[in-house]
């Protein structure tokens, strides 16, 4: 296959910043150019992602990030994403006539965990205070930012909602009841208004003789337990239409968002030809792409042999590992099952030598259509009865092509997420994917200027599953951040939006760049593939079984082969899939790198 570039990876000395919009990279640059680091420039362009891209995520959503530095190399995760209110219990659920969570409205909220993780991340490892950090974000909420085409269209998908009912959002989002022309200046100044009140409380501790983290834990606070927990939990008491039809109010109260913070954690590691691959513990799906690293590995002819993702061989050997990995995220990650239970597995029994090379003997030369979950430690798996009753559901599956959202009437949404990486010349490395707290995933609280979020959809009423609801546990989160180490140092930051298929991305992606020596940008341009053939995590929850969906630059000769091979292909054209960002770092030269995805054009990296 010809390499084929959009534009340059971009090459340094100073710092790179990596994101899913133009804006919000030049705001983290920005915190870089005033001597902040990593730390810094990756919580500026996060809370700018707020403001420009609140399609993919908001204050209300959830965030899990990695950091590693040459000063401290081991890979931290800080788990921003928070977990289902004390009222979320299945019994509440049943009572309101519901058999699952619905894709969209306020039942369907986590506590809010991006904000909490932001300024965490600020005060632990950053080097500013929260008003330099959020300064961008307060200018584009207060003045405007032209408005994405793509926010415009999703406004449109679910205008009939908010004027019917979403009257909140509807006064926010809608012009003249119309959505915002793409290009116009949009503002949100109730969101302004809000990050000044926060930002007074950190301007008032430091006058009170607080040093700079003390002023940050002042905003923590007035977040946590003051203005903003209040408001959430007197709004969440209204009623309004859910996915589905109902019209019901949320359970999530002040006292969820007092108990919520986000916590630094061990990433879950893996050693894979020469490098250190660092993913979130079960709560989210990343183990599932340390394993499919050594499946293919495994059936490839070990960690010496080719993967060459222009051939029918290696995409046929990719996809099938993912299924199998897609089975075990399914029956065994999350974070509902109890140490002890049968549904509680030890990630490392995952991620045994042994166990995935059993697993990848399952790989032959066919397409599986079958979900087979594997039994470590000779444990019976247990599949949600939903989720197989949702095989072959009608949904698109290459309807969420480019990682944006797709967005039914009903606010449900498949599809979604931001990304950012950053690289700063001291060597850390900030792996970041905030998302959730859409605006179309709940009524816009105007007292505060942002939704929440949706994420509980991922759980299961039923119990007794690693993904059940259960009041207090995280839900099994589809974000996905990467950090790469190499001899212990870190060299690579990366991921993508996409929901479920964001592991899938990254792992053509490291193949490519890691194994296939492309670079950064080649490696981010280069043809993507994955496949939806197991249970999804949004809302309906489908599977579309034998389901592979590809980008047609992979070749005719290819797609056919696959087609040959039994895979249900569906052409996506030639730029649809992924939404890769990434940085790096070579530690013996210091040279710094970076490269961001040229589908939908918007996600741009820059540097020096």
């Amino acid at each position: 296959m010809t390499t084929f570039t959009t534009r340059p990876t971009l090459t340094g000395t100073f710092g790179m910043v990596s994101s899913t919009h133009w804006i919000a990279s030049s705001a983290g640059m920005r915190m870089l150019e005033l001597g902040g680091n990593a730390a810094d420039g990756a919580v500026a362009t996060g809370f700018v992602l707020q403001v420009v891209e609140p399609h993919l995520n908001g204050p209300g959503g959830d965030l899990p990030l990695i950091v590693s530095s040459v000063e401290d190399p081991t890979p931290r995760v800080l788990c921003g994403q928070g977990p289902a209110p004390a009222g979320a219990t299945p019994e509440h659920f049943a009572q309101a006539g519901l058999d699952r969570v619905p894709g969209s409205g306020p039942l369907a909220t986590a506590v809010p965990g991006a904000v909490d993780a932001w300024l965490t991340l600020l005060r632990d490892r950053g080097t500013t205070s929260a008003r330099q950090a959020l300064e961008p974000a307060l200018h584009y909420a207060r003045h405007g930012h032209p408005v994405l085409p793509r926010v415009s269209a999703t406004i449109a998908s679910v205008a009939e909602l908010f004027t019917s009912d979403w009257h909140p959002s509807a006064d926010q989002w809608l012009v003249d009841g119309a959505p915002p022309e793409p290009g116009s200046l949009v503002t949100n100044p109730a969101w302004a208004d809000t990050l000044e009140r926060l930002l007074a409380e950190e301007q008032a501790a430091v006058r009170g003789g607080a040093t700079r983290e003390g002023g940050i834990d002042a905003v923590l606070r007035a977040w946590r337990e003051g203005f903003v927990a209040e408001a959430i939990g007197a709004f969440a008491g209204r009623a309004f239409r859910h996915s589905g039809g109902a019209v019901l109010p949320g359970v999530i109260t002040a006292d969820d968002i007092a108990s919520f913070e986000a916590t630094w954690e061990d990433a879950v590691t893996a050693s894979w030809r020469g490098h250190t691959i660092a993913k979130t513990g079960p709560w989210g799906q990343g183990p599932a792409l340390l394993q499919v690293l050594a499946m293919v590995d495994e059936a490839s002819g070990g960690p010496e042999a080719d993967v060459a993702l222009d051939t029918v061989e290696g995409v046929h050997t990719l996809v099938e590992a993912w299924k199998l990995a897609m089975a075990d995220r399914e029956a065994w990650l999350g974070d509902s099952a109890e140490e002890g239970s049968e549904a509680h597995v030890p990630v490392a029994e995952l991620l045994a030598a042994d166990y995935l090379a059993q697993r990848a003997a399952l790989i032959d030369a066919h397409a599986s259509r079958d979900l087979r979950p594997g039994s470590p430690g000779g444990r019976t798996p247990r599949i949600a009865a939903q989720a197989r009753q949702t095989e072959g559901a009608d949904v698109d599956p290459g309807d969420a092509t480019a990682g944006e959202p797709t967005v039914q009437r009903d606010g449900a949404t498949r599809g979604d997420t931001c990304h950012v990486d950053v690289v700063d010349r001291w060597g850390m490395l900030v792996s970041a994917t905030p998302s959730g707290g859409w605006l179309q995933s709940s009524p816009f609280i105007p007292e505060l200027g942002f939704a929440l979020g949706s994420r509980l959809q991922m759980m299961w009423l039923e119990q007794g599953l690693p993904s059940s609801l259960v009041p207090g546990r995280r839900p099994r989160t589809t974000l996905t951040p990467t950090m790469v180490l190499r001899d212990g140092i870190p060299v690579l930051a990366c991921g993508t939006p996409g929901g479920d298929q964001q592991d899938q991305w990254q792992s053509v992606f490291l193949l490519r760049h890691l194994v296939g020596g492309l670079g950064l940008q080649e490696a981010v341009d280069a043809p993507n593939v994955h496949t939806t053939s197991f249970p999804g995590s949004f809302h309906p929850r489908a599977s579309e079984p034998g389901v592979l969906v590809a980008e047609s630059r992979l070749g005719e000769d290819v797609l056919d082969g696959l087609r040959a091979r039994g895979h249900e292909v569906l052409d996506q054209g030639p730029w649809s899939l992924g939404r890769m960002c990434a940085v790096s770092r070579d530690p013996e030269t210091g040279v710094l790198g970076a490269a961001a995805n040229p589908r939908g054009m918007q996600g741009y990296a820059v540097g020096r």
